[in-house]
């Protein structure tokens, strides 16, 4: 496990991390070839939400709060920056192990971009000479072309590849000029080194290469609603690098570097208006770990630059220097108890001293019982790129003003039941977010970003329940969120928008490592608060169906899997374009249900 810093066994840690293992990603990797979005949507407490609905943007939001908050990391290290909404789409699945997911605010072990948690994605590692090919169609004129390539250890190193071509054709669904299925053309490359000797020092390097074209607005020769064309089209470059080192001490501690960094150019079209931004992240980490009694600790410093340009609108580009110390003891008090207590201190260049305090109690009061008990802190930088950029750019928002640093307080409390092949699991969890960046309309077409004149509390349950025997898992979720937020506007309490109160699962698949799999899904997403919607101010509750199926013949799989079966979409119910555009210029209301409706894809897996 890498999301927490210590080497505790998962079932020991007093801070709650759940792993989606590799059953699940081989399963996901089948339904959506081209992105982890499903496979974290489809995850008790986790919504993946469209931010962009006209080229296809998501991020995910944790436990109610908004998406920017989450960090997502590649093997612990920040490859894909903060507050983006399409990185989520562009990594595929077929080279992960295991995804780490740890709710609520987490700046105590990784910093101010993890105020709401963090989705850690752990690759694969070369033990066998693995080699796959995975090549998949859909229904909506998709295409996949995947392929994981791994050089197994010889003496101590190993390296895996891998390696390609996504491409989604803009489609038109309901003959009204305009695009709802936005288009891409993506081509990716991410090698990997590891190196192992066995006697405590491990080295892992990676890098990726990754450009994506995607296009939406109107179709060529179709108009808007007043009558003008409205083209959208963005251009992603992104690099990244990336290292982590172990080594073992003569005095039995264990010290850890981490470095890496990041670049991501974008070109942007948003109907007559073009943008150019280019993003960088800088990381450099080095900690020690030691072990004495009944204490696990681990304490070191970091420094991250987060550096924005923007060639059209320079006023918002900006340079963050942040230098951190943290610390962590993970103490064992009993057999049965043990206590992790951990702070950081960030010292932004903009916004000053930021501490960010966390400790997690676990208690096993009978060995089918587990109970841990978390809270802490979490504080966020605001920067120009909300959800809302990711469509629209920056062109109708005002400079930035005198903005204060966004603060988070989050608890929660986990119970868990193991009742032979049966686990139990029940959340309560709360937030408050106080500074809370909002955007407000001024005048008919500019936009600004404000702090929330009051706090926005998050609060909710979730219930989990897994059953597995020999060759069937069976699961099913409940999540009840209650989010409210002071309206940016009239500073009234309002529903968090596209939150929903309620939203369950059903899943149940079979499985046969010789023969295949099939398995089916069922989803419901109740009312949800909307937003700048003419048509209506809450969505509507909707169910979700899917089924699967997978025939192996040795080395080859043939799969086949139906999304959405009874074709659910928002265009049923109301338009998605608006009658006239917003402040920001956008076209479209939000997305609260699908808009691609029905989806089948199928396709083949070699293994050899």
């Amino acid at each position: 496990m890498t999301a927490t810093r210590t080497d505790t066994r998962l079932q020991d840690q007093p801070l709650r991390v759940e792993v989606i293992d590799r059953e699940d990603i081989e399963e996901k990797a089948l339904m959506t070839p081209g992105s982890v979005a499903m496979l974290l949507s489809e995850t008790s407490g986790l919504r993946v939400q469209t931010t962009a609905p006209s080229l296809g943007a998501a991020n995910v939001r944790i436990q109610g709060l908004r998406g920017r908050y989450a960090q997502l990391l590649a093997d612990g290290l920040p490859l894909y920056g903060s507050g983006d909404s399409f990185s989520l789409l562009q990594v595929p699945p077929l080279d992960l192990e295991q995804v780490e997911v740890i709710k609520g605010a987490a700046s105590a072990l990784y910093g101010l971009s993890a105020l709401g948690g963090v989705i850690n994605l752990v690759s694969r590692r070369p033990r066998d000479a693995e080699r796959e090919i995975l090549l998949n169609v859909t229904s909506r004129g998709g295409t996949d072309v995947t392929a994981w390539l791994t050089q197994p250890s010889s003496g101590h190193w190993g390296a895996t590849l891998l390696a390609g071509y996504h491409r989604q054709s803009a489609r038109e669904i309901e003959e009204d000029g305009w695009i709802d299925l936005a288009g891409f053309d993506r081509g990716l490359f991410r090698p990997r080194v590891f190196y192992d000797d066995q006697r405590g020092k491990t080295l892992f390097v990676t890098g990726s290469v990754m450009a994506e074209e995607r296009r939406g607005g109107t179709l060529p020769g179709a108009v808007a609603p007043d009558g003008e064309p409205f083209p959208q089209n963005l251009t992603t470059q992104h690099v990244d690098a990336g290292v982590a080192a172990r080594w073992l001490t003569a005095g039995g501690h264990i010290v850890a570097a981490r470095g890496s960094g990041m670049h991501r150019s974008r070109g942007r079209l948003f109907g007559s208006v073009t943008e150019h931004t280019a993003q960088t992240t800088g990381f450099g980490e080095l900690s020690i770990l030691g072990i004495r009694g009944r204490h696990t600790w681990v304490a070191g410093g970091a420094f991250q630059q987060d550096r924005l340009d923007v060639r059209e609108l320079p006023w918002f580009d900006y340079r963050f220097s942040m230098p951190s110390v943290f610390a962590q003891d993970d103490i064992v008090l009993t057999p049965r108890a043990s206590l992790s207590a951990s702070g950081r201190i960030d010292i932004h260049s903009e916004y000053g001293v930021l501490a960010s305090p966390r400790v997690s109690l676990l208690i096993k009061p009978r060995a089918e019982w587990t109970v841990r008990v978390s809270a802490g802190t979490g504080a966020f930088a605001p920067t120009p790129m909300t959800e809302e950029a990711d469509e629209t750019g920056l062109s109708r928002l005002l400079p930035l003003g005198d903005l204060q640093a966004e603060r988070a307080f989050s608890t929660s409390v986990d119970i868990t039941r193991v009742i032979g092949p049966v686990e139990l699991t029940g959340t309560v969890f709360g937030s408050k977010l106080r500074h809370a960046i909002q955007r407000r309309d001024v005048g008919t077409d500019r936009v600004e970003l404000i702090n929330a004149p009051a706090h926005s509390d998050t609060g909710g349950v979730e219930a989990v329940g897994r059953y597995r025997t020999e060759g069937f898992v069976f699961m099913a979720t409940y999540g009840w969120t209650r989010a409210t937020e002071p309206d940016p506007e009239s500073a009234v309490r309002r529903d968090v928008p596209l939150t929903p109160r309620h939203a369950g699962s059903l899943n149940a698949i079979w499985e046969d490592e010789d023969r295949g799999r099939v398995g089916v899904e069922v989803y419901y997403t109740g009312q949800q608060s909307l937003e700048d919607n003419p048509y209506r101010t809450v969505g509507r509750p909707y169910w979700l169906i899917g089924l699967l199926g997978e025939r192996r013949i040795r080395g080859v799989r043939l799969f086949v899997n139906a999304e959405n079966i009874f074709d659910v979409r928002q265009t049923k119910d109301d338009p998605l374009l608006q009658p006239t555009p917003l402040n920001d210029g956008r076209w479209t209301v939000d997305l609260w249900a699908p808009a691609d409706g029905v989806v089948v894809n199928g396709g083949v897996r070699v293994s050899f």
